[in-house]
């Protein structure tokens, strides 16, 4: 393992890296959706390439590393994205190529361990304890992984390798892109004490400010920080699940009892709807549904889905994975009105709109946004549940629900 702890620094394996005890691995697809259409373009491999729909407000779905040099992420409007790098390449995404690429994958997966726990379409933990009779130890495992998806699909992937699902997730990230990075376990803390607050699961940007300016920049920092002082700061749960990252400390387990469960809503109009207003509304609505029945249920949802079917009964369903689960109305309809303006319109009416949250995780065993916008909603969506459950649903609603234009045949909660 090297030793390099700079931000955005890549790290890889030497070959005798010792990787016996580091046998959870972390599979990571490099610019998934940009790398699959790549496969029927490799005239554009070298440039910068977008996928997303250029014109109007749509949004980048992915960019493949040439592009991102430019300053280009996911979820940033094509049209920054161009003025960025004007002479990027805009694909239009084929999410049935990318459902397909998936379940090959998965199935290479499935092909070295049974347990498997897919996180999104295009990364996943594999426990490779059971394997190493078998295939030998972690290190030539996940090596000979790499080589075989490259082989059978033509796409490149990142893997950490460590003793907790924490240490190889943060290890898969170092290692981009088409990396391998194996964390023994003795050297947990060497690779991790270094590291940017930054790199721990729930420190987003406004987290990272607000301890910084407490004087805590890397990892090392918020591990010498006394537990009692953290859980002051950011609440007794919060503040021990910090602690116990920067110690590299991760009970959790790879499991393979998947959550198929996902909680939805959605809406048939009576009459076709084309103004875009009135649909932001209605997916307004649909995410408080969301919400509130996520909060009640326990859950958070790592992905939001969008559907839409026009008036000719044509459907197209669109989903994004969040860097962080949430039960929040507000995150839920930012993404879902992402969604739809991607989906370029173009003016047709709409029939019926549907938003739902999938790939849920308790929300016990997620570690907060601390600080973040979204978390300063919070408090917000809750007192509005506590009214609901004194004086019914209704009793507080944002202000754009008080003005309904919307004629419905049917509502549809769903849950599977």
């Amino acid at each position: 393992m090297t030793a390099k702890g700079g931000e955005g620094e890549r790290q890889v394996s030497a070959a005798d890296v010792d990787s016996s005890r580091a046998t959870v691995l972390h599979v990571d697809m490099d610019a998934f959706f940009a790398s699959v259409e790549l496969l029927e373009h490799p005239e554009l491999v070298h440039r910068p390439v977008i996928i997303g729909h250029e014109g109007g407000r749509g949004i980048v779905s992915s960019a493949n590393y040439a592009a991102r040099r430019f300053g280009i992420r996911s979820a940033m409007p094509v049209a920054r994205a161009m003025r960025l790098c004007p002479q990027a390449v805009v694909l239009h995404p084929h999410y049935e190529k990318y459902r397909d690429a998936s379940a090959e994958v998965m199935r290479i997966f499935h092909d070295v361990t049974p347990i498997v726990e897919p996180l999104s379409i295009d990364e996943a933990f594999l426990d490779v304890a059971g394997a190493v009779r078998l295939f030998g130890p972690p290190a030539r495992i996940a090596a000979n992984l790499r080589a075989r998806v490259r082989r059978e699909t033509g796409l490149t992937c990142s893997i950490g390798a460590g003793a907790t699902k924490f240490i190889a997730k943060l290890a898969s990230t170092r290692s981009k892109p088409d990396g391998l990075l194996v964390v023994p376990p003795e050297r947990t803390l060497e690779f991790l004490h270094p590291l940017p607050i930054g790199a721990i699961w729930g420190v987003g940007p406004a987290t990272r400010e607000n301890l910084e300016r407490r004087g805590i920049r890397t990892v090392r920092d918020l591990a010498e920080t006394p537990r009692q002082v953290l859980e002051g700061w950011v609440g007794p749960a919060a503040g021990g699940k910090l602690h116990d990252l920067a110690w590299g400390r991760d009970a959790r387990h790879v499991s393979t009892s998947r959550t198929d469960k996902s909680i939805g809503h959605e809406n048939t109009f009576g009459t076709d709807i084309s103004d875009l207003g009135a649909l932001q509304r209605e997916l307004l609505e649909q995410a408080d549904r969301v919400a509130v029945r996520l909060r009640k249920g326990g859950w958070r949802a790592r992905t939001v889905s969008l559907k839409v079917r026009f008036a000719d009964f044509t459907t197209i369903t669109r989903s994004r994975t969040l860097p962080e689960a949430t039960d929040l109305a507000r995150r839920i309809h930012e993404q879902t009105v992402e969604l739809l303006d991607a989906a370029d319109l173009r003016g047709r009416a709409v029939r019926l709109l549907g938003t739902r949250g999938e790939q849920l995780v308790r929300a016990e065993d997620e570690l907060l946004g601390l600080w973040s916008d979204q978390e300063q909603w919070r408090g917000a969506e809750t007192a509005a549940d506590r009214a609901a459950l004194r004086f019914g649903r209704g009793a507080v609603l944002p202000a754009a629900l008080l003005e309904r234009p919307v004629d419905r045949e049917r509502l549809a909660d769903s849950e599977g």
